[in-house]
């Protein structure tokens, strides 16, 4: 597990699946916000949930987003898009709605960043969001994150279409919380 003050970052676990698929992926509206893919009935049973547990790959790693505090499962994150030659990828994270607004998506970004730059080794993250995504805005931008652009009217969310920001942090740019030993 990767760990911090308020959030951990751990192995997707087969029991994760059912409260992240009802929280995440059936909550249309939400799930349409935070997917950039058509939101389409998909049945728990069966191992569709986007939330299974997956084979390890090269292309993403997902992870279950844990509270410290409670030990409680708190949402999901990934890197994905992972580019190996170029060192490059992009992170997300959705946060279950109990969750949401105390501190746990920032300290997520910045343990996805840890995960990023210094276990994968990588060169660049991106973030892309809803321009009126203010909570991943800020989280992104506390880990260092800089806006390099708006995609107008890119996004086609629950009936609209949305702007997206696009955020990039580079690995000398990182800069790792002082409570976050570097060895």
């Amino acid at each position: 597990m990767i760990s911090g003050q308020l959030a951990g970052l751990r192995a997707r676990h087969p029991d994760d699946v059912a409260i992240l698929h009802s929280e995440l992926y059936d909550d249309v509206p939400t799930h349409s916000r935070a997917d950039s893919r058509p939101w389409r009935p998909l049945p728990l049973a069966g191992g569709h949930s986007p939330y299974e547990p997956a084979a390890p790959g090269d292309r993403a790693d997902s992870f279950s987003v844990i509270d410290m505090k409670s030990g409680e499962l708190a949402g999901e994150a990934l890197l994905w898009g992972i580019d190996t030659h170029n060192r490059f990828a992009h992170l997300g994270l959705s946060l279950r709605p109990g969750s949401r607004g105390r501190g746990l998506g920032q300290e997520t970004v910045q343990l996805l960043c840890h995960y990023g730059f210094t276990v994968r080794g990588l060169n660049r993250l991106q973030v892309e969001t809803l321009a009126d995504n203010t909570a991943m805005i800020r989280a992104a931008e506390a880990a260092g994150f800089v806006v390099e652009g708006t995609l107008r009217r890119s996004g086609w969310v629950y009936g609209a279409f949305v702007d997206e920001v696009i955020l990039g942090l580079l690995s000398e740019e990182w800069q790792p919380p002082a409570d976050r030993p570097q060895h």
